[in-house]
């Protein structure tokens, strides 16, 4: 019995048509006919019942057709372990990235991550809006947040602390706030996520909670938009620290206020399905890891961030 037979019986189940299975599998309707007739004459029992006007699963087939698709899941999933043992990776990585992250941070990243392995090529997918896996034709997505969906299977990077910057030449102008009611009198530059401007700020203080409604002059969908403002001396943003992390090594933006810390959150590699995370899928995700992670340290030695982060 062999393997590519199985496959056609699952497909056939799946559409309960040997003619929309043949379609869909891009073969002859004789060869996936063949293909049933081989597994029943295998198994001694007929899959599936046939009549002039249609093709239903048999009792016989309802025992056994559960259980061969779980035996070619574990087949698939042991070659894929084997391939990843050897570091054999190849293919095509299309993920998407949020404006910011991506642009700024994760895209030379990727450069590297294809210089070390020729054989993987890449399409990158930059936004900040919602993803839908099939419609964009992704197969993973890097985003702040863990998965919402409990169909997506996903893999966390690391904790993402969110941080109040702003650059020398706003606070020279501005002053430096000291107090929730000192930043009510500074200008916010806001995100926008789904037409909702994010112009209320929460903040922890031990174990208090606060929020404060900012006024300001500047919004955006665009992550990466709102951190060239903060730069560029336009006001006052809250980013993630990765987003910043360059900008506030390199002392391009201050942050603000570190006592009160806006609510963190964390970066995560989502995929569709368990099935979709490949050797290359697995090996991204480490890389990640360590990337990230350098990223936090230099801000934990520069004294931004506190040691926990990496925890």
């Amino acid at each position: 019995m062999l393997i590519q037979d199985l496959e056609v019986v699952l497909k056939v189940a799946e559409f309960r048509s040997i003619t929309a299975a043949a379609t869909s599998l891009d073969m002859r309707v004789a060869t996936a006919s063949a293909a049933v007739k081989r597994v029943e004459a295998s198994l001694g029992v007929e899959l599936f019942v046939r009549t002039t006007r249609q093709l239903r699963i048999s009792p016989a087939g309802e025992r056994y057709l559960p259980q061969c698709e779980q035996a070619l899941q574990m087949l698939e999933s042991a070659k894929l372990n084997v391939r990843e043992d050897l570091d054999d990776i190849d293919g095509e990585i299309r993920i998407s990235l949020s404006s910011d992250l991506g642009r700024n941070v994760v895209t030379p990243w990727l450069d590297a991550f294809l210089a070390n392995h020729p054989n993987v090529a890449l399409r990158s997918n930059i936004s900040d809006s919602n993803i839908d896996f099939y419609r964009d034709s992704v197969d993973m997505a890097l985003r702040y947040g863990s998965p919402n969906d409990a169909s997506m299977y996903g893999f966390k990077i690391c904790n993402v602390p969110r941080l109040m910057c702003a650059s020398a030449s706003y606070l020279e102008s501005n002053g430096i706030p000291n107090s929730l009611e000192e930043l009510k009198q500074h200008n916010g530059l806001f995100y926008q996520l789904r037409d909702i401007v994010q112009d209320e700020w929460r903040f922890n203080v031990g174990e208090q909670s606060h929020k404060v409604k900012l006024k300001g002059n500047r919004s955006s969908n665009d992550g990466d938009l709102v951190r060239r403002w903060c730069v560029a001396g336009q006001g006052i943003a809250i980013k993630s620290c990765l987003d910043m992390a360059d900008d506030l090594l390199n002392e391009r933006v201050i942050n603000l206020m570190p006592d009160y810390k806006p609510t963190p959150t964390e970066l995560w590699l989502v995929c569709p399905s368990r099935q979709s995370i490949t050797p290359t899928v697995r090996m991204l995700r480490d890389f990640l890891r360590e990337q990230t992670r350098e990223v936090l340290l230099k801000l934990v030695d520069a004294k931004v961030l506190e040691k926990s982060v990496l925890k």
